[in-house]
């Protein structure tokens, strides 16, 4: 017997697929899951961060990391640095090109899930 879909992980996966049809409808940048994965780990959870500490938050190997910063770099959504204060270790900052991706997903994400349509009745009413 099939068990019944859960209405909140269908939406979920909903919101998910609509904001990655977006993504690639729209002009500009695609990344990959894992380039994704990444730039949104910078960019949500505070602190630095090092390809080193990407690697084991997200379990993936270094040299994963490492290809998927090669491709935000490209894209100016983030930088690597040399730490100064250990020069084994590098850093990754956010660029201002990348907040401006970020502010774009959000707005992507919020119209894939109703959020602008909801504000619209609110102010018309």
């Amino acid at each position: 017997m099939a068990s019944l879909p859960n209405p909140v992980s269908d939406a979920q996966v909903s919101l998910l697929r609509d904001t990655v049809v977006a993504l690639v409808r729209r002009d500009g940048a695609d990344l990959s899951a894992r380039q994704l994965g990444v730039f949104l780990t910078c960019y949500l959870n505070e602190g630095g961060h090092t390809v080193r500490g990407l690697a084991s938050s997200l379990k993936v190997s270094k040299p994963a990391i490492t290809r998927a910063l090669d491709r935000l770099g490209e894209l100016d959504f983030a930088r690597r640095k040399v730490d100064p204060l250990d020069r084994r270790s590098v850093l990754v900052q956010r660029t201002t090109k990348g907040s401006a991706f970020l502010r774009d997903l959000r707005n992507i994400m919020a119209h894939a899930s109703g959020d602008s349509k909801k504000s619209s009745r609110k102010v018309a009413a």
